[in-house]
């Protein structure tokens, strides 16, 4: 009897402090891919935010995660590499927000990568405070040589599919986070700068420098580039009403942004990009010579055919910006 009382005891006592256990998560950092290790080389999308925010904090394995990704928790602010694409995406951050270690209910999720930009708003270099996400492919698409109006665009619009293929981000919080990093100075290169001219001779948007602007990502399952699919993008963001050009293509915000609007969290997404090339072919490339299985080219690359040497420097720029919300975040100020 006394055995089983002092049972029901340590039971009841236990019971209480597991739900005490979870871990309250601030902000959680979202990048889509790290090159090499997570700190201390050739930086991706999570390094510099690792190594100033979580790095030799606690590390947990998730269930659902991509090999090798793991959970990066310190002081409040944790970090996830998703994995790249849609379904990677929602995968990993459904097996996380989901994990009931881990307390998301006050989290401020930031999206954070590069990506291509669109040509006439943008240059490599820039970083974008995301107002809206569109599914690029959602819809229905032709092959332009089964088009018989001779349009620039091979989408048609479905409103079937409204519900996931555009999402509004809280305009609120992108406005307040807009303000208080549109003044973060952005640095270009000498080579990217050149490359910019070369590529866009005569036009002055193209050799503007860097900084912070809002717009539109339009997110893709595939690495798509070219000014018939610029056209398909530039419709979409028309077409939906969003509130901000067309600015990016990429291959996950719409996918988090799904992800969280089905858990009730879409109000607290921030998404925080910066372009590491354009979404056009330029200087005479073309889809066999880029994308040629034998040919070796990285955009990471210092002498990228797409990105001439400006990856670096973009990952930077989205850090400079990135961690003014992070510090905001941990010092209360965003709200």
């Amino acid at each position: 009897m006394r055995k089983l009382l002092i049972i029901l005891l340590v039971a009841v006592a236990i019971i209480p402090s597991a739900a005490a256990e979870a871990v309250k998560i601030d902000a959680l950092i979202l990048p889509k891919f790290e090159n090499g290790e997570m700190s201390g080389d050739f930086p991706g999308e999570a390094q510099y935010y690792h190594e100033a925010y979580t790095e030799g904090g606690e590390v947990y394995d998730i269930a659902g995660a991509m090999d090798g990704h793991q959970l990066y928790v310190k002081d409040g602010i944790a970090l996830f590499v998703t994995g790249m694409g849609k379904v990677n995406t929602a995968v990993s951050l459904t097996s996380l927000i989901t994990d009931e270690r881990f307390d998301f209910s006050d989290t401020y999720f930031l999206a954070t990568g590069c990506a291509g930009s669109s040509t006439g708003y943008t240059v490599m270099g820039d970083v974008f405070i995301i107002t809206a996400t569109i599914d690029y492919d959602l819809g229905h698409h032709a092959d332009p040589r089964e088009m018989t109006s001779g349009s620039e665009t091979t989408w048609f619009h479905d409103a079937g599919y409204d519900d996931a293929s555009f999402k509004l981000l809280n305009q609120d919080l992108s406005e307040k986070v807009y303000q208080m990093t549109k003044d973060v100075e952005l640095a270009t290169t000498e080579k990217t700068a050149a490359f910019m001219a070369a590529a866009f001779p005569g036009e002055e948007w193209a050799v503007r420098n860097p900084m912070v602007l809002k717009g539109t990502t339009v997110t893709g399952d595939n690495y798509w580039k070219g000014y018939y699919d610029e056209a398909n993008a530039r419709l979409m963001t028309e077409t939906y009403g969003a509130p901000d050009p067309y600015a990016l293509s990429e291959m996950e915000d719409n996918s988090i942004a799904v992800t969280l609007d089905r858990f009730g969290l879409l109000d607290r997404l921030i998404i925080i990009r910066d372009s590491v090339n354009m979404d056009v072919f330029m200087l005479g490339a073309t889809p066999e010579s880029l994308w040629d299985p034998e040919f070796e080219s990285s955009l990471s690359d210092e002498d990228s055919v797409e990105a001439a040497d400006i990856f670096a420097t973009a990952m930077e720029n989205n850090f400079k910006v990135g961690s003014v919300v992070i510090d905001a975040i941990k010092n209360g100020t965003l709200q």
